[in-house]
């Protein structure tokens, strides 16, 4: 295994509709990077695995193959005992529990274990957004319907709903959707989380972040530090330590229109209310409340030239405003009074 080789024990919810292949979702409690390279080559013996990308469903004979590593197998016996336990109302799917290998997170994942093991790997902490190739994931995941009874396949799913009724069991949908919120899979420590239905599997949430009730965080995306996010932090986008996300802001991903440019958010910026980028801002910027910064805008310099935005795309100490009276977007450096927009209140970020 290399250095960006992973592997992953857990659970996966398979659907009983057409030929039972068909994954709902996968969790795993216990995600490792090949800093474990003992633990990953005993575990590969043991399912019989001989390299690559691969999923193998565990059994009784395979816990105690893991000598020597204990909380390797400790997590293996609670998996397949996991698996074992009937489900208090059927759903019409069924578990397993299971293994997989990732030799490279710099290549595409090959299938929906593959995926949920990356996602799980970003909302652990374990690799940052970009950390870990996501190319072709939302061809490899199905779409499901997010139960509070669990993962259920859309293919059908009237007819359980009836059926559940029937025996007294009203089942409630949270989304329909290819991912799941995050909080259903991983809580990562230090952060707080105003509505958990808006973070989905896969965001990366450093310690110290507070995602307000209207902040969104998509997979692939977050933040690197202490930060507060009351507006959306799109697919692919990274925000800085000690940044804040106004509410009702938004930076641009890269899941719409061909964009293919990552926009990250530097140290110490404030994006205020109802503003948005389509750029990246280097450290200690602000955008002004309601101006939107796209690339194309056309920006007035303090020398009076005009430039598009695009041009100052990641630098440090700037200002961005929009002038009340003739309506130009204008960019200074942020210098005397502009220098302080005052910074994160500490005591809204101590979330241990």
């Amino acid at each position: 295994m290399t250095a960006t080789a992973a592997f992953g024990i857990g659970l996966a919810t398979i659907s009983d509709a057409g030929e039972g292949t068909k994954v709902l979702d996968t969790w795993y409690p216990l995600v490792r990077l090949a800093d474990a390279p003992t633990a990953a080559a005993a575990l590969a013996a043991a399912v019989g695995h001989r390299g690559g990308a691969g999923t193998y469903e565990l059994t009784d004979a395979q816990v105690d193959a893991v000598t020597g590593q204990q909380t390797v197998s400790d997590a293996v016996r609670d998996a397949v005992a996991a698996a074992q336990v009937p489900a208090p109302v059927d759903t019409r799917t069924h578990r397993r529990a299971v293994v997989t290998f990732v030799e490279s997170l710099d290549a595409a994942p090959v299938d929906a274990h593959d995926v949920y093991l990356r996602l799980h790997l970003l909302s652990n902490r374990l690799v940052q957004p970009h950390g870990a190739s996501l190319e072709g994931a939302f061809g490899l995941l199905n779409n499901v319907v997010w139960t509070d009874l669990g993962p259920c396949d859309p293919e059908g799913f009237t007819e359980l709903r009836l059926s559940l009724e029937a025996a007294g069991h009203r089942i409630r949908v949270s989304s329909v959707d290819k991912f799941p919120r995050m909080t259903d899979y991983v809580v990562p420590a230090g952060v707080r989380i105003g509505d958990a239905d808006r973070v989905r599997l896969g965001a990366h949430l450093a310690s110290g972040t507070t995602v307000m009730h209207e902040g969104f965080v998509n997979f692939n995306a977050g933040t690197l530090g202490s930060s507060m996010v009351e507006g959306r932090i799109s697919a692919g986008v990274v925000i800085g330590d000690g940044s804040d996300l106004g509410g009702s802001a938004s930076v641009m991903g890269t899941l719409s229109g061909g964009g293919k440019e990552v926009i990250r958010v530097g140290e110490q910026c404030l994006i205020g209310a109802n503003a948005g980028i389509g750029i990246s801002l280097g450290d200690r910027c602000v955008v002004e409340a309601g101006l939107y910064v796209t690339a194309g805008t056309k920006v007035t310099l303090p020398d009076g030239s005009v430039v598009k935005a695009r041009e100052l795309t990641g630098q440090d100490g700037l200002l961005f405003l929009r002038d009340s009276v003739t309506g130009t977007v204008r960019v200074m450096p942020r210098a005397g009074e502009t220098a302080d927009w005052g910074g994160l209140n500490a005591a809204l970020h101590a979330n241990d």
